[in-house]
């Protein structure tokens, strides 16, 4: 049995997802018995989706048991357990952003689902139409790169509103490549996990050959940064955190297989969102 104890969006709780996946990655034909414990953040569903969905590929069967009622009645809530065979429950508060599970194809549909259960939030701050149309194209823009990129099987997304700290926790994950791996092999380099992550980040940044791109993930950043919430990456042995005061890059023991890419976003912010080519002002997004 692995406990998965206190899960927070934070490096830390990161690190320890990684020393679970590391553990377990070369078993085979075998039962791996998990428990979380004291506290899980919802989100990181998407994380713990893709990992056990590796150990699947390699004929595992995952036992997962929930140690609080708490920890389970939200996991019934956004419908990560009826993976193992459970009901889901109703969401009567609405706090919960459904686990999902996306093939590459499904490229329609998961742009859908990010604009019905993410943008369209009321407890988003006030946002334009086209703000909220250039969100959802970043947001897409992560899953096309995961789709052309990452060699991922799947693509897998959870979320979950906080009232209580006024924040909405975001979470996109694949399992495949990674940034560190993809950039290097791109242009020679021997960038460490965090660098190439730093790398990615900025505008006009892309792996793709002879088209632009990376405005996704800068266009999130911008956007972070005046909410005043948190762009989390992790990928391969790299983590990369921003915030309106700025970076933190650190490195693992260990490596996630693949990326993950955490979004904070503040429901306190009374600010309103405008493009600056819808009005002639300089202060605004």
């Amino acid at each position: 049995m692995t406990i998965i104890a206190n899960i927070k969006n934070s490096y830390n709780s990161f690190q320890r997802l990684i020393n679970f996946y590391e553990q377990n990655k070369n078993r085979r034909f075998e039962e791996i018995e998990v428990e979380l414990y004291t506290w899980f953040s919802a989100n990181l569903c998407a994380v713990l989706g893709g990992i056990f969905d590796l150990y699947n590929e390699k004929l595992n069967t995952i036992k997962l048991r929930c140690a609080s009622s708490g920890i389970e009645e939200i996991l019934l809530k956004n419908e990560f357990l009826t993976f193992f065979g459970a009901r889901k429950i109703e969401d009567n508060y609405h706090t919960t952003i459904p686990y999902a599970r996306f093939n590459g194809t499904d490229g329609k549909v998961f742009s859908k689902y990010i604009r019905e259960k993410l943008i369209e939030r009321d407890e988003l701050p006030n946002m334009s139409d086209l703000v909220k149309e250039k969100m959802r194209e970043a947001i897409h823009e992560i899953f096309v790169n995961a789709q052309i990129h990452s060699e991922s099987s799947y693509i897998y997304t959870c979320g979950q509103f906080f009232p209580r700290d006024n924040r909405i926790e975001f979470t996109i994950v694949d399992t495949g490549i990674g940034f560190k791996r993809k950039v290097n092999e791109r242009f020679n380099s021997s960038l460490s996990g965090a660098q190439a992550i730093q790398w990615a980040i900025k505008d006009g940044h892309t792996t793709k050959e002879g088209v632009s791109g990376g405005i996704g993930l800068a266009l999130l950043r911008e956007f972070v940064e005046k909410n005043k919430g948190v762009l989390q990456i992790v990928s391969s042995d790299g983590y990369y955190e921003y915030t309106y005061k700025g970076e933190q890059l650190e490195s693992f023991n260990g490596s996630f297989p693949g990326s993950i890419i955490n979004l904070q976003f503040r429901t306190d912010d009374n600010s309103s969102y405008i493009l600056k080519e819808e009005v002639n002002k300089d202060d605004i997004f």
